[in-house]
């Protein structure tokens, strides 16, 4: 028997009713999907006058829906946290602890990264800079793609299937069981190839790591987490800023549950609340975390299609994806600009109409699902 939906509206959402109205459709009608088990969404205008957020999904399923998903739960933020990763690339930047121009092996050993990038029987490993790997033009495979042997982690992750690997993995899995896709690209030239690379940014927390003689848990907190008071936002394998925070909503396979816990523990990705994303999106956008002005500019100054995902365009920890008429019947193209993640996660911020989208579907195959749905938001929005 199919559980009834249960939605949960923030307590203080300030939008006309009948954009209300039409928001808790579009979310309900998202959950009703047959791969869509729930679903969190909070959207917001740029100065935080009209806000609304809401929580859908079955409530008394299973034992993780006795109490209904609300909109203030953590969630797993998957690829988003490439969003605060960027930010501490650029702060270490700002401080003279990295050069986004140095190349890798300034700040790597040896053993960490030789053998890396062979391509033609050339290891050009030592060609790749820090500024590569931020905009995936590096030509490093990525690690949860498809390697020569096995199933893909991709594929481990969509059935459900949990398991575990260290950044000692990872540098192992690109040698010996991938192999690049194009040499490090020249980063004057008009054109880049890109293509997205989970294993670039695992490369820059080490990177990040090694200059500042801090773990990535350390920097996140003493950088990021603490000065904006996120509370609700943590590391997996550590705990919550305020130890009262509830539990992670759980991730999906479809309808089915499944436990990830040491694949989510693997990926460095951060556990995070709607509430908490938006405080850091307008702090990122606002300059409030750089000491330069430029270093937010250095964000988008660049939008190369992404090979592996063409929808897309990618700066510096940065995706670009464009609302055209297609998706938007009858509307001037905007664009939204933020990171989403595998599991269905997205944060972004429309320029355009100065509207801020954050949310998740918790799929372990949601890749797809955050951009025909944002563009729907949008068209709420907009009417």
């Amino acid at each position: 028997m199919t559980s009834p939906l249960t939605t949960t509206p923030a307590h203080d959402n300030h939008v006309p009713d009948d954009v209300d109205a039409r928001l808790t459709g579009l979310l309900e009608s998202l959950v009703a999907q047959r791969g869509v088990h729930h679903a969190n969404l909070a959207v917001t205008s740029g100065d935080g006058r009209q806000r609304w957020s809401a929580a859908a999904g079955p409530a008394g399923a299973d034992g993780a829906d006795d109490h209904p998903l609300r909109p203030d739960t953590p969630f797993f933020i998957a690829s988003v946290t490439k969003r605060f990763i960027i930010t501490l690339v650029l702060q270490a930047h700002e401080r003279g602890e990295l050069d986004l121009a140095a190349p890798i092996n300034s700040y790597l050993p040896p053993e960490t990264i030789t053998g890396l990038h062979v391509l033609s029987g050339i290891d050009r490993t030592s060609a790749i800079t820090v500024r590569h790997l931020a905009s995936h033009t590096s030509g490093l495979p990525d690690y949860f793609e498809k390697r020569r042997e096995g199933p893909s982690l991709y594929e481990h992750l969509a059935a459900g299937q949990d398991l575990a690997w260290t950044f000692e993995d990872t540098m192992r899995t690109t040698r010996e069981q991938q192999r690049p896709h194009f040499e490090p690209q020249d980063l004057t030239a008009a054109r880049q190839k890109a293509r997205y690379s989970d294993t670039g940014f695992q490369l820059l927390i080490r990177i990040v790591e090694t200059v500042t003689d801090r773990s990535f848990a350390d920097l996140l907190t003493e950088r990021i987490l603490g000065p904006l008071g996120l509370t609700h936002t943590w590391l997996p394998r550590h705990r919550p800023p305020d130890p009262a925070t509830a539990a992670p909503s759980p991730l999906y396979a479809k309808q089915r549950r499944v436990e990830l816990t040491s694949m989510i523990e693997s990926c460095n990705d951060l556990f995070s609340t709607t509430g908490d994303l938006l405080t850091f999106q307008r702090a990122l956008l606002d300059g409030e975390l750089f000491s330069d002005t430029r270093s937010l500019e250095l964000l988008t100054e660049r939008r190369n299609r992404l090979r592996n995902i063409p929808i897309l365009r990618y700066g510096l920890g940065t995706m670009f994806f464009k609302v055209g008429r297609l998706m938007s019947p009858g509307r001037r193209p905007v664009t939204l600009v933020g990171h989403s993640g595998a599991t269905g996660t997205w944060l972004f911020h429309c320029p355009e109409l100065d509207l801020h989208l954050v949310g998740t579907v918790d799929q372990t195959k949601g890749q797809a699902i955050p951009f025909r749905f944002m563009a729907r938001c949008l068209g709420v929005w907009r009417t």
